[in-house]
């Protein structure tokens, strides 16, 4: 779908850019050495020298950094280039956070506030750490996979708009890289062979995964030998794959006389019986290492000829530490153009440190005395921890010169264009507000001016059934390639899937986690290249919880999207439990950064979504989740004012969390009970105030919410818990009147419970405790006590 990457070393090199020839290997050791002594001293110093005053644990990965050190030294010091983005693993943070301080980037105040208040963060953070980091990580498996969604954004964006502000371009010559250093343990996680497997990917030329193949998790050293296996798996998704398993010294002695036997032992042995030989002495070392299969006396003789030191070093010898190896296969990946590469790096964990290759090295952390020894062995002064290379040396000639070249210029960022207020207003008859989303978004090209030029909406193969077909026959599918609709002129066809560079819609394989990973990145090019986008991801809303951690991270990432669930609840009555979600409108209240809505009627989901659309792609921007409805509404039920004030002062309201739709007061009765209602359960709340006026002349207000997330924000900004606008709260429950409340919602009852602080109430929360079941609507309603009768039923409890 999206095509070869241009073959980045045909790019015009930056200014200050290193020759075609790596630097000196001694300098590169050499600050190697110092990245490991920092990354190693900012945890140190945040654990044994800062005082805790709360006893608890701060932590830190020695172990997992120091794997780290010569991939990410190879990688940043002789490879990267300015438009190059890296994702670090998370546990690797303080090595990033070392390199950025040898190059100029991070104040050196900041290494003593490592998991600090105000400090650096314990990963990667592009909203939180002080200094600027391309990928947040620290959810596993997610860090990994950014960078493909931001490869994809980034062709999206160039392809769309024009040159970055880096020069970057989708069919030129200065694609940048888009690289992740991750863990071989974070390959259980199955965001990874998600991202891996879509076909959205197999033609992103520009992306590398650098595999820290280390061979422990948290608590164990992996079974079995599973680098094979993975890299039968990365091959079978149209990978390249580049091994770099030894290095030169252990090479070398591989070809002198039993040098094969002894490769084949090595490559032959568990990663626990490996592991094991790093904690042994050279006694031990010469006894265990020949084994007892063939070839076992050729390896002692060729054992017995090595001095201890050579003998220990040489079992060490692996080439995710060998920066030359590195750099080469750094290269190799660089020349394939039109497809991924992965790159297998062999490391040990916590190498150089004593704690290296231990099962349980994780979470260790390096004693006052083994910190000092560990300065005498990297020549540095643990009582300076911090001191930065000599001025004129070597080291800092490197660094200053990658400094240069690794610089970036600053995109200038484009404001968002101006999203209009309302741009359809006619709803008539029935009609749910699913329906109502494909109408508004193929009205938005016609209605919405260069703000619909900005949006770009992603679905996992379920274009059509969340409507979106309109919008698409009229944007188009975005590819890099035009490719020939061979339906176009079937006319049984009525979605027209037209693939040009132009188009706005992405369209992804069956996978929640991979749509939201997109989306956060495309909503994430306003800050990294000036170009602002509204993207909109459409998702079955029972899917919203598969997706969530991803969807909740991309967030905290500085994504900025709209992700539309749709259809929802148990409203999805023939479907079944299966397809029923319950619990996603807390989830929406939860959720930080964003805004939550579940709007009846179609005039509200134009009002909200156009302000959600308006919010984003700006610094005080804010995303957004929409919880929609298959379910035919009369859209008479709204009673939208036809007054200009009237009505702009309806528009507000349902911008502020809702509105009051029947006053009893209005029609003559003494109010006695609130009803509050959202989204598709309106009819059912309305038809119950007609209920207990007909048959007991009994007042009931009905309220209808479009946002319970605003609402709760108001009740907890009047009472000083937080910021926001409260006097909603006033037009919907005023205060002169403070009516017993009944809650109904499609979803799970708690989460309209806090209204019963508004006014301090009575309140009887109706809605969905348990799963659903398959059905007509009306059955299930009342099987789930959301219909009329047991509204009034309830009211008429609260009432007394």
């Amino acid at each position: 779908m999206f095509g070869p990457r241009a073959h980045p070393q045909n790019a015009t090199k930056a200014a200050g850019a290193l020759d075609e020839q790596p630097p000196v290997e001694e300098v590169l050791r050499g600050i190697e050495r110092r990245v490991l002594w920092l990354a190693t001293s900012v945890v140190h110093h945040a654990n044994r020298v800062r005082p805790n005053h709360s006893g608890v644990k701060v932590g830190g990965h020695q172990a997992s950094s120091a794997s780290m050190a010569s991939i990410m030294t190879a990688l940043w010091f002789a490879h990267l280039k300015a438009e190059d983005r890296v994702s670090v693993k998370p546990h690797a943070s303080p090595v990033l956070h070392a390199i950025n301080y040898l190059l100029g980037r991070l104040d050196r105040r900041y290494l003593t506030e490592l998991r600090a208040y105000g400090g650096l963060q314990s990963y990667p953070s592009r909203t939180k750490d002080p200094y600027p980091v391309d990928y947040s990580t620290g959810s596993v498996g997610l860090g990994a996979t950014a960078p493909i969604w931001g490869a994809v954004a980034r062709r999206y964006v160039s392809g769309r708009f024009g040159p970055l502000a880096d020069g970057t371009q989708a069919d030129g010559q200065a694609l940048g890289r888009q690289i992740a250093l991750i863990g071989d343990a974070e390959l259980d996680e199955g965001a990874c062979w998600e991202a891996v497997a879509d076909p959205a990917v197999s033609g992103l030329g520009e992306l590398m995964w650098v595999v820290d193949l280390n061979r422990q998790t948290l608590d164990r050293v992996v079974p079995g030998t599973a680098a094979d296996r993975l890299r039968g798996m990365f091959g079978a998704a149209g990978w390249h794959c580049a091994t770099v398993k030894y290095g030169r010294f252990l090479g070398e002695i591989f070809g002198r006389e039993g040098g094969q036997a002894l490769r084949r032992r090595i490559d032959e042995m568990t990663n626990a019986e490996y592991q094991r030989l790093l904690r042994a002495s050279p006694a031990e070392l010469r006894e265990r290492l020949p084994g007892s299969g063939p070839g076992r006396r050729e390896i002692a003789r060729l054992a017995g000829g090595l001095k201890d030191d050579e003998l220990r070093s040489a079992i060490r010898d692996l080439g995710g530490h060998d920066p030359m190896s590195l750099i080469e296969a750094y290269r190799e990946a660089d020349a394939v153009n039109d497809r991924p590469s992965v790159v297998f790096a062999y490391t040990i964990k916590g190498r150089g440190l004593p704690i290296e290759g231990h099962p349980s090295n994780h979470s260790a952390l390096l004693t006052v005395e083994q910190h000092r020894e560990l300065a005498a062995t990297l020549g540095t002064d643990p009582d300076d921890p911090f001191a930065p290379f000599t001025e004129g040396s070597p080291e800092a000639k490197l660094c200053g010169q990658v400094a240069r070249r690794l610089e970036r210029r600053e995109p200038e960022r484009k404001a968002p264009p101006p999203v209009p207020a309302e741009v359809w207003g006619r709803y008539r008859g029935k009609s749910s507000t699913q329906q109502e989303l494909g109408r508004l978004l193929a009205e938005l090209p016609r209605a919405a001016g260069e703000a619909s030029a900005r949006i770009v909406t992603v679905s996992p193969d379920v274009a059509s059934s969340t409507n979106l077909g309109g919008w698409i026959n009229k944007v188009g599918i975005w590819s890099l390639e035009e490719e020939t609709d061979w339906f176009h002129d079937d006319p049984e066809t009525l979605l027209k899937w037209r693939e040009t560079r132009k188009g706005q819609h992405l369209e992804l394989g069956i996978a929640e986690t991979n749509l939201v990973g997109l989306i956060a990145e495309l909503g994430s090019t306003w800050s990294r290249d000036g170009e602002p986008l509204l993207p909109i991801g459409t998702i079955y809303d029972p899917f919203v919880a598969r997706a969530l951690e991803p969807w909740s991270f991309g967030i905290y990432s500085g994504g900025q999207s709209v992700l539309i669930g749709t259809p929802s609840g148990i409203t999805l009555a023939p479907e079944g439990g299966a397809h029923q979600s319950i619990y996603t409108p807390s989830i929406g209240i939860g959720q930080p950064g964003c805004t939550a809505w579940e709007p009846a009627f179609g005039q509200d989901l134009e009002w909200t979504l156009l302000h959600a659309l308006a919010r984003l792609g700006r610094p005080e921007g804010e995303s957004a989740y929409f919880r929609l409805s298959t379910r035919p509404v009369d859209q008479a039920l709204a009673a939208v004012p036809e007054d200009g004030k009237a009505r702009e002062r309806r528009r507000r309201e349902a911008l502020a969390g809702g509105y009051r739709l029947r006053d009893a007061a209005e029609r003559g009765l003494k109010p006695a009970v609130a009803l509050v209602g959202m989204g598709a359960v309106m009819p059912e709340v309305v038809r119950a105030a007609e209920l207990l006026e007909e048959e007991g002349n009994i007042g009931a207000d009905v309220v209808c919410l479009t946002s319970a997330d605003l609402v709760f924000r108001a009740v907890q900004a009047r009472q000083g818990l937080g910021r926001g606008e409260y006097r909603i709260l006033e037009d919907l429950f005023p205060s002169g009147r403070p009516l017993p409340i009944v809650s109904v919602l499609d979803g799970h009852p708690h989460a309209l419970s806090f209204l019963g602080a508004v006014r301090t109430t009575p309140i009887a929360c109706l809605g969905v405790a348990e799963f659903g079941q398959s059905g007509d609507v009306d059955p299930l309603y009342e099987h789930h006590g959301i219909d009329p009768e047991t509204i009034v039923g309830a009211a008429l409890d609260v009432i007394g």
